[in-house]
């Protein structure tokens, strides 16, 4: 049993490393980008492999194998919803898919290595399927945490909207134009809905419809209030409606409702305290205060 412990810590070792480094910022092709951005190229490939760091050069290859062999496991429509999850938790300019892949097949890998060898020091159903858990565990992890990403993100945006709608508004009333009042609120502004705002401008500069471009907007951040107010400013876009009007109208909106989603967290508060006020909380007064009464009674009979 110690030499499989050894091993399992042998391979944890190894493992997590590699599911690390999948799915950190750091790309293949760093190099390439760096020249790109020096605004110089490398025509000699062994010069261009050699420039990449270590870490690179030699978890490169293990990464690329592991994202083949996942994807070949992954259904396509899988692979679509997992995408749709990088961009949701705003990581698709620093996690790519074959990152994720490379991560959930290397974890999974690892849990089937130690369920087989605690298969092998005691057969039974228990360990198999403990051992099967722990695969499963182990391959959904990176969408856990992309999943926990993306909600954390969609709350900041909920909390960020109706105060950039507000600027939004302000910027319209004061004479400025709808775009020019998107780009004043990201100069002013470091937050996650001001980056994805500067995004869709940049979509606008190069040439996207401004309703295809609010449209992305409102896929990526998957926030029921924002998609609400794009499909308001598209329809005073069709039908010639002041925008100033509709800005007031929504902004006003949505202030009500973080209101009332501060109300609602509020009148939760009681339902959540009170399993750890009878679990926690009121046994140990019992004990602190009847404790003592208690061994005086206990003693007083025996003696």
């Amino acid at each position: 049993m110690s030499l499989q412990i050894l091993i399992g810590a042998t391979l944890l070792a190894a493992a997590l490393p590699l599911a690390w480094a999948s799915v950190s910022g750091h790309r293949v092709g760093s190099m390439a980008s760096s020249n790109l951005r020096r605004g110089m190229t490398t025509t000699d490939m062994r010069t261009a492999i050699l420039e990449q760091s270590a870490r690179d050069r030699a978890l490169a290859p293990a990464v690329v194998a592991l994202a083949k062999r996942a994807r070949a496991l992954t259904p396509r429509g899988l692979m679509t919803r997992l995408e749709e999850k990088l961009v949701a938790a705003g990581k698709q300019g620093t996690w790519r898919i074959e990152q994720v892949l490379a991560a959930k097949m290397a974890l999974a890998m690892f849990a089937a290595f130690i369920a087989v060898l605690q298969l092998a020091a005691s057969p039974s159903l228990l360990v198999g399927v403990a051992g099967l858990v722990a695969v499963l565990a182990g391959w959904f992890a990176p969408d856990v945490i992309l999943d926990g990403k993306a909600d954390d993100r969609r709350k900041a945006v909920e909390r960020e909207l109706p105060d950039t709608m507000d600027q939004v508004t302000i910027a319209v009333e004061a004479g400025l134009g709808f775009e020019s009042a998107l780009a004043r609120v990201t100069r002013n502004a470091d937050s996650t809905l001001a980056g994805e705002i500067a995004r869709t401008l940049q979509d606008i500069q190069l040439g996207v419809n401004r309703t295809d471009a609010l449209d992305a907007l409102a896929r990526r951040c998957a926030t029921p209030d924002l998609r609400h107010f794009v499909s308001a400013v598209k329809q005073a876009e069709r039908y010639g409606l002041p925008i100033a009007n509709v800005l007031r109208i929504q902004s006003s909106e949505m202030r009500e409702k973080r209101r009332q989603r501060a109300e609602e967290h509020a009148m939760k508060i009681p339902v959540k305290v009170l399993f750890p006020l009878i679990f926690c909380i009121l046994p140990t007064m019992f004990v602190v205060i009847l404790g003592p009464a208690g061994i005086d009674m206990a003693r007083g009979a025996l003696g």
